[in-house]
C-alpha cells in the first residue's frame, strides 16, 4: 500500500500481518478521497479514523493537508502498525492513537468535533446499520461521515446519505447531516 498524493505521495505503508484487517485498496482509496474532496476540503481538517487498521485513510488525509487525525482501533497489534506507519512518514505528525472499541467510543460525549470521520469496520460488524446514526454528535457543522461497507448492505433510505459508490465488493457511502 502507498500514500496516493500530497506531502507523503508514493510513500509505502504496511498492513498488519494476517487477516486482522481488510486494507482499503489504493484504487478505492483514491476514489474515496476524490468523493470527499469534492464535498469538503481536507486542508486544515480535523479527522477521526475509526477502525483505523493500518491508518491508511487517516494518513492519506494528513498527506492531503488535514490538520490532525485521531485514530481509534480496538486491536493493540493493529494500532501499533498504524502508529509505526505514521512515525515512518514523519515522527512529528499531528496524530493521536486510542485503543478503544468503536461502539464504546461513540457512546461517549465528544470532547471535540471532527470535519471528516472515516469508518472502515469489518464487513460482518454487527453495528454497521446503526453507525450512521451515532456519528452526528462527533461532526463539526458541515462535516462528512465516510463509511466503507459490504455491497450487501444499503443505506439508500438514510436521510443523511449524500452518495454511495461501489468498488467491487466495497461500497463507499458518504453522509452529510443537517446543521
Amino acid at each position: 500500500m502507498r500514500i496516493i498524493t500530497g506531502t507523503y505521495r508514493r510513500r509505502t505503508i504496511k498492513a498488519p500481518k494476517g487477516d486482522l484487517t481488510r486494507p482499503t485498496t489504493d484504487r478505492t482509496r483514491e476514489s474515496l478521497f476524490s468523493l470527499v474532496e469534492h464535498r469538503h476540503p481536507l486542508e486544515g481538517a480535523k479527522v477521526l479514523d475509526l477502525f483505523a487498521g493500518s491508518g491508511a485513510l487517516g494518513l492519506e488525509a494528513i498527506s492531503r493537508g488535514a490538520e490532525r487525525v485521531h485514530f481509534v482501533e480496538q486491536n493493540p497489534l493493529v494500532l501499533a502498525v498504524a502508529r509505526e506507519n505514521a512515525e515512518a512518514l514523519d515522527d512529528d505528525l499531528p496524530c493521536t492513537f486510542e485503543r478503544a472499541d468503536v461502539r464504546t467510543f461513540l457512546e461517549r460525549r465528544p470532547s471535540t468535533c471532527y470535519d471528516v470521520i472515516f469508518a472502515d469496520p469489518p464487513y460482518e460488524w454487527n453495528g454497521m446499520k446503526d453507525i450512521p446514526d451515532r456519528i452526528p454528535s462527533f461532526l463539526c457543522p458541515g462535516g462528512l461521515f465516510v463509511l466503507e461497507h459490504d455491497k450487501r448492505i444499503f443505506f439508500d433510505d438514510h436521510p443523511a446519505l449524500d452518495v454511495s459508490r461501489a468498488y467491487g465488493r466495497t461500497i463507499v457511502s458518504i453522509f452529510r447531516y443537517p446543521t
